[in-house]
Order: C-alpha cells, then structure tokens, then sequence
C-alpha cells in the first residue's frame, strides 16, 4: 500500500514515537510510505524514509489553504490510498486532500483526551477511521458523539519492547550525562509542560531526598514555550527545596532506552494522560514505575502488581511510593520483571502494527 503520514509536531513526544515506530515498521514489512512535515521536523531524523519521499510543507494550521492544496498535489503525484493524520490541525489538510483524491481514504489516529474545537470535530466526523489510542480516548470521543461505532477503533499504543534490551555499562552511562556513576536513581521523562506536574515530582523528591541521601533524581524533557517559562519555575522550585546539587534537568536524551534502563524508579507526576507512552517504555525497560491514575495509567498499570499508582497532585504518597520501592529491592524487582512481560504480551509494537496494518486493508 501507498500511504502518508502527516504530522505538523514540532517537538518530539510520544505521538510522534508513535508516528515513527508505525511508519519504519510498515516500510520494514514492504509498503510504500510517505511523510508530510514541518521543516525542521525532530521525526525527519527518526524516519526511515529516503528524502524525495518525504514532503515539508509549513502545516502553520487547519486553515493553512497553501498547505492544504500542496498536499493534495503531493498525494495526487504518488497515488497515496491512505493519508493518516496526527494532530488536530492537520485533520481538515489532510481530509481536503483526500476529498480531491477519491481513491485516497483519511485515516486519524486521535493521541489525546482534550476537547476539540468545532472545525476539528466536523472534519474528524468525516473520516473513514478514527483510531483512539486508549480506551480512554475511545470513550472520550464516544461522550462527544463525534464519531460513529462504524469508524472507530481503540488500538492501544504498542512499544517496540527489543529496544530496550540493551546490554551496556550503567555506570559509564552515568558519567556520560554528569552524574555520579554508582548512585540510586529516581526519573522522570516528559516536555517541560504544566499539565505533567513536574512540580509535584520536585516536591516528592526533596522528601525521598531526606530518607535516601545517596539518592540522585534527573528529569528528561525540553520546555518547547516561547518564554521557557516552566523551566524557569521548575529550576527555582529545585534550588528553593534544598536540591540543587542532586536534582539533574537533562534536556532532550537521545539515549532514553539506557536512561529508563539505568533509573531505579521512574516517576510519572501527570495529571493527565490518554496512554502514557513513558509510562509503558519504562515497563518494557525493566523499571518499577510510580505514577498518577490517570486514565491512561490505569490502563498500563496493574496496581501494587505492574507499577504502583497514587491519586493526581498527592506529593506525600508520590514520595511514600517512591521510598518504599528504594527501600525494598525485592520487590522493586518484582514489579519491574512482571510490568516488562505485560508490556511484551499486551502492549508490543508488532500488535499495534497488525492491528492498524489491517484497518488500512479494511
């Protein structure tokens, strides 16, 4: 199948892992694949595209009229069938597109549980399929009466589970990003966004610091703001709690397979998420997870079995979970080694591959 995907994402999260890890896996597996970005893209690097098969155009917003008949053009010249869109604002591009090219069906795969404004709901309301990326989002979209049972399908995101069996020095790797390289270490990855409550897993940590002194703790994730305002207040907040000298913003890490890999817990402070893809990254790396009950975490973690779960914005049980899992090695293990085999079984990439390879047949 000819097929395109389109993503306007100018930061690298887990819709776009999701776009990358689908589109190299259906090229591996013989398809031909397209993709529509934003110049400067961060998936440019991740695709596994050659470059005439890759388009940029400036995606500026669902109202982007010069983008929208480029696009169309693009998918008339390759004779795309599937044009799959990602986030909002490329819904009605790439409708349109399909719209001038009847033989071309408009897939969406919707990664989040936000409201969407009334362009957004009509053009997803014509789309051939939708695909919810949780339960939750299935039912979030369901509740907005949006989409028809006939359009949509929930296909939980899938980790590619074999990246993250990797065999390297942890110690070194430590060293590498500035850090001591024999030390317990907590962690969290994620943009440097309000709504991830990052704040929250300072709090908890100035408290872990106090019982596990040899304890260092290191947040992965760019601020991707015009201000940088989140990180300003996150930096603060780190000196005002006594952390300075512990506490470690890594920025964007490339190597996020050894980093969930050498980190001992791995926090997820958020007050909302459709999924947690880092959540289901951190499983598949062997790695106990603390995080919220989000709807998304729900679905990931089994609790006290898989991962340990605590209401949103309650620091104190954030920290207690933490502590309990640094001062119970066993058990850590335990957790880490059971949420690395439901990862494999229920949440692996070649499943979520399968599962959207056969909706583009259908």
């Amino acid at each position: 199948m000819k097929i395109l995907q389109i993503s306007s994402a100018a930061s690298f999260g887990g819709g776009e892992r999701y776009v990358a890890d689908l589109t190299n896996s259906l090229v591996a597996r013989g398809h031909e694949l397209y993709a529509v970005l934003r110049p400067g893209s961060p998936l440019i690097s991740h695709l596994k595209l050659e470059r005439e098969r890759i388009k940029t155009l400036p995606l500026r917003n669902s109202l982007d009229v010069p983008s929208a008949h480029e696009l169309a053009r693009f998918v008339a010249q390759n004779e795309i069938e599937i044009i799959h869109a990602h986030m909002a604002r490329d819904y009605s591009l790439a409708s349109y597109a399909a719209r001038r090219n009847r033989k071309t069906k408009f897939v969406v795969t919707r990664h989040v549980l936000f409201q969407m404004n009334r362009l957004h709901r009509h053009t997803l309301a014509r789309a051939h399929r939708v695909i919810a990326v949780s339960n939750a989002v299935g039912r979030e979209l369901r509740a907005q009466r949006i989409v028809s049972d006939g359009q949509l399908a929930v296909v939980p995101n899938g980790v590619d589970v074999d990246r993250f069996v990797i065999d390297f020095d942890r110690a070194q790797f430590l060293q590498s990003i500035g850090l001591p390289g024999n030390v317990p270490l907590v962690g969290s990855i994620g943009e440097l966004r309000t709504l991830k409550r990052h704040d929250d897993f300072i709090r908890a940590a100035a408290s872990v610091a106090s019982n596990f002194p040899a304890t260092h703790f290191v947040l992965a994730g760019v601020d991707t703001s015009h201000s940088n305002e989140v990180h300003k207040h996150l930096e603060q907040l780190v000196v005002e709690t006594g952390l300075k000298e512990r506490f470690h913003f890594l920025g964007w890490v490339e190597d996020a397979e050894k980093l969930l890999s050498t980190i001992d817990v791995f926090v997820s402070a958020s007050e909302t998420e459709s999924f947690g893809l880092a959540i289901a990254e951190a499983m598949a790396a062997s790695t106990a997870v603390v995080a919220t009950a989000t709807e998304g975490a729900r679905e990931v973690i089994d609790d006290q079995k898989t991962g340990l779960l605590v209401p949103i914005g309650d620091v104190t049980r954030i920290a207690e979970s933490i502590s309990l899992l640094l001062s119970d090695d066993e058990r850590r293990r335990q957790i880490a080694t059971r949420a690395h085999e439901v990862v494999k079984t229920k949440f692996s990439l070649t499943r979520m591959v399968d599962q959207i390879e056969q909706i583009y047949r259908d």
